[in-house]
């Protein structure tokens, strides 16, 4: 096969790094980039990928422990995916499902969807979490008209959340950064504090147990209810574990508070699991983990294990009866609703997790073996703490992890912590300075075991770092 015949390169004429560098300086706009730093710097240019694995132009291995961007599942160069793309390819490259019409993969990965998400029996495709989070507020504003409840447009969200990048998905996520670029958050969307311990430990947490904390944090959702009028509220929208916010792991009591407030004031729960779906916490959703029983469910990136877009939302009988017998024409979907490529992609990508047993396997090996590894951080003279939930998870950064003192933000530890990881062969991202990992559902015990040795040299190098510098 090409990719081990060429393993710096990719098809076409050969370039050298700095040529590949200059392209992309020259044509591509990065996501969530300052193009002027990375011009200056140049882009790492990754080739190849296996397993959990990737390798640069130079010729670098790197452990990816980041599974791409949360979504490389089933790791990389799995031929049961590559194929199911070629076949459905040669059969039938694209339908839309606009005009009466479908397509046997995306009847077949609805079908399947239904099967493994206990409550949902439908099924709305799009080709991206944004897109998905998009929907749902299509969703709900649409189920409270057909309600006679058009007066609930107010959707609820969290500080420090991730939903997406559109204007409505960047609304719904709590990012001020995201939120300062665009005069966001549009109409109709408020936020309240998100359930994060250490980031309130001086404050609410402050002298709380972590079950008392987890309580008194769904409150905060209930206290909004109640000052906007539970006759305006439509939904509140969570991950159960906050991903890009920095693998923020609730307390136990959180969700089950969560659940009681939402049917108290009969809003509607969706819970987004773009990144916890499809195994990563040790059960097919997140909401199955933490015990909540969600009206919706955003899922996207483990779908399909990153290999191709696809996204899309899990409609609870409660709204999706209410669409069937009430509706009329849904005023809303997308070009590529149900590609049929996707979605073939899509059901040998949940073949295969069903084949290799990932489900439990996070559960009940994987997933607790990362626990104890990463309790070995614990000691470390930068390390204040660290949470994992399956096969996600946090080690955070402190000045002085006795007191839980925090570094200057000027430093900018993280970066200098992720610096180190990409410069000895780990992808590790830095949230502030909280260090995450999320490896691919196929990392053995062995693995970790490695990755988390490289994790322990990049900490060490930053310490060494802090001190030379003088910041502890």
């Amino acid at each position: 096969m090409w990719r081990t015949e060429v393993s710096n390169q990719t098809p076409g004429t050969p370039r050298s790094t700095r040529e590949w560098q200059a392209a992309d300086s020259a044509h591509f706009l990065h996501p969530f980039t300052d193009h002027q730093a990375l011009a200056a710097k140049g882009a790492r240019v990754i080739t190849r990928g296996e397993g959990i694995y990737v390798w640069d132009s130079e010729g670098h291995r790197i452990l990816d422990a980041m599974s791409g961007l949360w979504c490389v599942n089933v790791g990389y160069g799995q031929p049961a995916l590559e194929d199911a793309a070629l076949r459905q390819m040669r059969t039938l490259p694209f339908y839309n499902a606009f005009f009466q019409t479908t397509t046997p993969p995306a009847v077949m990965l609805a079908e399947r969807l239904a099967g493994i998400a206990p409550g949902f029996k439908h099924v709305f495709f799009s080709s991206s979490g944004s897109e998905a989070n998009d929907t749902n507020i299509r969703l709900v504003r649409r189920y409270w008209d057909l309600m006679g409840q058009p007066q609930r447009q107010v959707i609820i969200s969290r500080r420090n959340a991730y939903h997406g990048s559109t204007l409505a998905a960047a609304s719904l996520g709590g990012m001020p950064a995201m939120h300062a670029q665009g005069g966001l958050p549009i109409p109709g969307i408020v936020h309240i504090e998100q359930p994060h311990d250490w980031a309130h430990r001086e404050g609410a947490a402050r002298g709380l147990t972590r079950d008392d904390f987890g309580r008194l944090a769904a409150s905060w959702l209930e206290d909004k209810i109640l000052e906007l009028g539970s006759e305006t509220v439509a939904a509140f929208i969570a991950e159960p574990v906050q991903g890009a916010g920095g693998v923020i792991v609730p307390a136990d009591t959180y969700w089950p508070e969560v659940q009681r407030i939402c049917e108290r004031h009969g809003v509607l729960l969706i819970s987004d699991e773009v990144i916890c779906g499809f195994g990563r916490t040790g059960q097919w959703w997140g909401s199955q983990t933490f015990g909540s029983r969600p009206d919706l469910m955003t899922f996207a990136k483990g779908i399909t294990s990153g290999y191709v877009p696809l996204g899309g939302v899990m409609v609870g009988e409660r709204v999706a009866q209410v669409l069937i017998e009430r509706g009329g024409e849904f005023e809303h979907g997308y070009t590529y609703s149900g590609h049929p490529v996707a979605c073939a992609v899509a059901l040998a990508n949940l073949d295969l997790i069903e084949q290799l047993g990932l489900v439990q396997r996070v559960r009940e090996d994987t997933g607790p073996w990362l626990a104890r590894q990463l309790a070995t951080l614990q000691d470390h003279p930068i390390v204040g703490g660290v949470q994992s939930c399956g096969l996600m998870a946090a080690v955070q950064l402190s000045r002085e992890p006795r007191t839980g003192a925090a570094f200057d933000p000027a430093h900018a530890i993280g970066m200098v912590c992720r610096r180190h990881c990409f410069d000895h062969g780990l992808v590790m991202r830095a949230v502030g300075d909280r260090m995450i990992v999320a490896p691919p559902l196929v990392i053995t015990r062995e693995q970790i075991d490695e990755m988390m040795g490289l994790v322990r040299q990049a900490l060490d190098r930053t310490w060494e770092e802090a001190r030379a510098s003088g910041w502890v």
